[in-house]
């Protein structure tokens, strides 16, 4: 990663990291947890579970999503994105110890609830705060690298899942998510104090173009 993108730009990257590649590790496997894992009378029924699943954590997090984004536009400052943006993360580290423990349907929604009240705190917070800060001039560059790495991560943490699940089965996995997730959260607090105060507007950030 360029030495010329600030340390907030790069903290958010760097963390956001953590949890694509955490997350990641599970992606490809969650349906077969719940085939070998849930009470489920065989695979069109883990299909169908896996599919509401999904349904119940895109549904909470869209509708959850506007109105915490309009709630935290309208105080000045950014201790309260940067508050929803840590808790919403650290909240989403106890999901795949939830998941570790579910045997019935009913679990794993209760689950993807508790995944989407997260999200939707993190998601807006986050991209509040990587706005107010990214590099004048570098917009699309900066944006391209989030992207990049997320990529990166994302893919190689799916090849790894499913190789850890055949060698180790899905407790490591689950573990490793929650251990990533909680390592993004915590990799927030290092620009606690770049954070505007709740009566201080903090513009983006101009700065001289570097050669690299």
């Amino acid at each position: 990663m360029s030495k010329s993108i600030n340390k907030v730009i790069k903290t958010l990257i760097v963390s956001d990291i953590a949890l694509s590649g955490g997350w990641g590790l599970l992606g490809p496997v969650f349906a077969i947890f719940i085939v070998k894992n849930v009470a489920v009378s065989g695979i069109a029924q883990a299909a169908e579970v896996a599919g509401f699943a999904s349904l119940t954590y895109w549904v909470v997090k869209s509708c959850l999503q506007i109105p915490i984004g309009k709630y935290l536009d309208k105080n000045h400052g950014e201790q309260d994105d940067f508050w929803f943006m840590f808790t919403g993360t650290f909240l989403n580290a106890f999901v795949p110890f939830g998941y570790m423990i579910s045997s019935e349907p009913w679990h794993i929604y209760a689950f993807q609830v508790l995944h989407a009240i997260a999200m939707a705190m993190a998601v807006p917070s986050w991209a509040a705060i990587f706005t107010r800060h990214i590099d004048k001039g570098d917009e699309a560059y900066e944006w391209g690298v989030r992207s990049t790495s997320l990529g990166f991560a994302a893919g190689i943490a799916g090849a790894t899942g499913g190789i850890m699940v055949a060698l180790f089965g899905f407790k490591i996995v689950f573990i490793l998510v929650g251990g990533l997730t909680f390592i993004s959260a915590f990799l927030l607090l290092v620009i606690r104090n770049d954070i505007a105060p709740h009566d201080k507007v903090l513009p983006r950030v101009p700065r001289s173009r570097l050669p690299f």
